[in-house]
């Protein structure tokens, strides 16, 4: 599994999690990874972290984290069902779609996760900023859904 976040600013870390995503195992990755990079690239405090509400995502733990932490960066909130907005599934899909294409397939983990890597430090930054333009116009597609289904 990987882990990874990035802002129109600039492309943050990805980790490579070799075992299931719980929430102590989440902890660290937004303790360690997400609030550094937070901190940099919104250095006043005005950024917005957005994540799914993956059962690690809501534990306790990591909620009373990120409310310890409000003043440095905002978790943008979403009801439960909600639809999926984050614009992280598109860079996954663009990954999973270069790995396919790639020859010969990957032979083993290690060779994946190197492609895996390659892969993300290669992506374009114009694809990135394009998808946290396209923010405003996701939330606004999906309220005026009244949280049904959109095009994105």
């Amino acid at each position: 599994m990987l882990w990874g976040t990035f802002s129109w600013a600039a492309l943050g870390p990805i980790v490579v999690v070799e075992q299931t995503m719980k929430a102590a195992i989440y902890l660290n990755i937004i303790a360690d990874q997400l609030h550094p990079y937070m901190a940099f690239v919104f250095p006043t405090g005005n950024g917005i972290f957005q994540q799914d509400n993956a059962p690690c995502h809501k534990a306790r733990i990591v909620l009373e984290w990120f409310e310890e932490h409000t003043d440095e960066f905002h978790l943008m909130s979403l009801p439960p069902n909600s639809p999926n907005l984050n614009p992280m599934e598109h860079i996954w899909d663009v990954m999973e779609r270069q790995l396919r294409d790639q020859t010969p397939p990957c032979p083993n983990i290690s060779i994946l996760r190197d492609r895996c890597l390659d892969i993300w430090y290669n992506l374009s930054p114009v694809m990135y900023q394009k998808l946290v333009a396209s923010m405003p116009r996701r939330v606004a597609a999906v309220l005026k859904a009244k949280g049904g289904a959109t095009r994105y």
